[in-house]
């Protein structure tokens, strides 16, 4: 990596967050292990959402399934966004110019839109259909674009430590 961080992330590294969070013996461990807890609930969450986008999980209503899942999966997002920050402002200096975390930020950016696209075009197709009814193509679409990008967003996490 060449280049200097924005004075923004070298100002947040060096904030008394960022040094209590490298001083301290047990908040970034913990902050990491809440981490990957976090990100195995979302990962569950998000498997059942697309699965039955997909057509799979039939017998059930697509709305009683992605209604039960959804609220899981915004709890574990909001996890992985705090303990995220956190892992985040004990390195930022450095995470902001690896190129495998830029990939990961803006692979999550995608996973945003491709929700808000869901959220706001697809959904009201899938809704109001019952147990066993075919899903529509948008929606298949919808989850097999969900599974890819956050599983991709999910191995730019495990690879960043490698940049």
């Amino acid at each position: 990596m060449t280049g200097e961080a924005p004075a923004i992330f070298v100002a947040l590294e060096q904030s008394d967050l960022g040094a209590a969070i490298r001083q301290s013996a047990w908040l970034f461990p913990v902050a990491n292990v809440g981490h990957i807890l976090a990100l195995a609930m979302f990962a569950g969450a998000l498997a059942v959402m697309d699965i039955r986008l997909l057509g799979g999980l039939s017998a059930t209503s697509p709305a009683h399934v992605l209604m039960r899942a959804r609220s899981i999966a915004i709890a574990a997002f909001v996890l992985l966004a705090a303990t995220g920050f956190l892992l985040f402002t004990a390195e930022a200096s450095h995470l902001i110019l690896n190129p495998v975390f830029q990939i990961k930020v803006a692979l999550i950016g995608l996973g945003l839109a491709n929700l808000a696209i869901f959220e706001f075009g697809v959904k009201r197709a899938v809704t109001g259909l019952g147990p066993g009814v075919a899903m529509p193509a948008s929606a298949k679409t919808a989850g097999l674009m969900s599974l890819a990008i956050w599983l991709a967003v999910a191995a730019c996490g495990r690879t960043i430590a490698y940049f």
